[in-house]
């Protein structure tokens, strides 16, 4: 797994890049050895055309909120830094990176394989882990338990935000095996070898006569009622 990871959310005009929607919206936060860094990119993107009233319904961001924003040339140099040699964590991966890479093949610029380590798809990570239940970003909130009450619309940063929380949790075990810094190293001798913990000895505690002859004789009962058959004594030896 690569070190640094990139948890990243995208806000457009509309559902398919190939009809002409654009970017509106980029929100990304950083993750380094499992860890927020506290660092985030975030930007409104001025699409240069109408947001469908389908997609503003979702994320209520107005072609006029827009009208004053940065174009995408404007700010590709900044997100390409940003996001430059990371691991991307995206839910429903496909939708974002083909709206970006659609945006940065505009410009001639590398696409984002090229720009960064690789890309896992927590919807599809979701669904593996727990088939036939809803993996949408707020039903994966809900399962583990991560306050989402405050996303009343969609939003790039918030939901990267959102996301961020939800991969860790999903993948909490994949680092138990990793020793945390501060856990003691284990002891070993002079050469280097392991030595096995330190440990009481045991007490054993043995039967007296009084609970050895009770045991006999519940022993003979068992065998009694079972016309002579029981495991633990020995059937007696026929004369010859």
């Amino acid at each position: 797994m690569n070190a640094r990871q990139i948890v990243l959310d995208t806000e457009t005009t509309g559902l398919d890049w190939k009809t002409g929607d654009r970017v509106i919206e980029i929100g990304c936060v950083e993750i380094i050895d499992r860890k927020l860094t506290g660092r985030h990119y975030h930007v409104y993107i001025n699409p240069e055309r109408l947001v469908n009233p389908e997609a503003m319904a979702v994320h209520g961001i107005t072609d006029a909120f827009l009208a004053d924003k940065p174009l995408f040339k404007d700010v590709a140099e900044s997100f390409e830094d940003f996001v430059r040699g990371g691991e991307l964590v995206i839910h429903n991966a496909a939708f974002d990176v083909g709206f970006l890479n659609h945006e940065l093949g505009l410009l001639g610029r590398p696409k984002l394989d090229v720009l960064c380590s690789g890309v896992i798809d927590t919807l599809r990570l979701a669904k593996e882990q727990n088939p036939g239940k809803k993996a949408s970003l707020n039903a994966l909130c809900e399962r583990y338990a991560i306050d989402n009450t405050h996303r009343e619309l969609h939003g790039a940063l918030l939901d990267s935000e959102l996301l961020a929380d939800v991969y860790l949790a999903m993948t909490r075990g994949q680092d138990s095996l990793i020793m945390a810094e501060e856990e003691p190293a284990p002891r070993t001798d002079d050469e280097g070898g392991a030595l096995l913990a330190e440990r009481p000895p045991i007490k054993v505690l043995r039967a007296s006569e009084a609970e050895l002859e009770g045991h006999s004789r519940v022993l003979g009962e068992i065998a009694k009622a079972n016309k002579g058959l029981c495991l633990w004594i020995e059937p007696p030896q026929e004369s010859a």
